[in-house]
């Protein structure tokens, strides 16, 4: 009877292990996720520049506007040019790659998405599908190539977040300034136990 009893703990010990600190309980369920294409906020081109602007140019703007008594007549060129379609920058894919299996199955595209603005965004395609699995993040690792040494994933990298679903579309904000020609291999990183889920080279 002992030993059965030492042998339950131990097997209690061992689930307690299992899904509360390794988070095996992952490895069973999967996150879908369906994201829609990333919103651009930076601009790619303004007006006047804000400094130009200055508080004395302002207060003056408001005091000329507070004096008028006449209401301000606006007049319409007939001659004003049409809003060209082309003059809204159109998102565009500047490098593009296919995930390979690492430690874990792993498929579908990554591709990195700009506006022509300084704003980046990597994208996991709709048919992006790898293991569920505990910390996983996205990385942007240089200096190493999908197919190569998984120990050097994590020697020089960009964390870009967390996984948010191990299937399905998602985009990740690529920091501004970084050197995608250096940062060129997206890796699903599980940081727990330091191993490569999937990878891709962007090209």
């Amino acid at each position: 009877e002992i030993k059965m009893a030492l042998g339950v703990a131990g097997l209690a010990i061992a689930a307690i292990l299992a899904f509360g600190v390794f988070g095996i309980q992952t490895a069973f369920t999967d996150d879908e996720v369906s994201e829609e294409l990333p919103v651009f906020t930076a601009d790619g081109a303004s007006g006047l520049p804000s400094d130009d602007v200055t508080p004395a140019i302002a207060e003056q703007m408001t005091e000329e506007m507070l004096g008028e008594e006449q209401p301000m007549e606006v007049t319409v060129s007939e001659d004003m040019p049409e809003m060209d379609e082309g003059s809204v920058e159109e998102i565009t894919t500047l490098a593009k790659g296919s995930f390979i299996d690492r430690s874990h199955p792993g498929s579908g595209t990554a591709e990195v998405l700009g506006n022509g603005t300084t704003q980046r965004f990597l994208r996991l395609g709709d048919d992006f599908e790898t293991d569920n699995g505990p910390d996983l993040n996205v990385y942007l690792s240089a200096g190493v190539t999908a197919d190569g040494d998984a120990g050097q994933f994590d020697d020089d990298f960009i964390d870009l977040g967390d996984l948010k679903g191990n299937i399905g579309a998602q985009n990740y904000e690529i920091p501004e300034g970084v050197d995608l020609a250096t940062y060129d291999t997206v890796v699903v990183w599980c940081v727990r136990f330091g191993v490569a889920f999937a990878a891709a080279d962007l090209t």
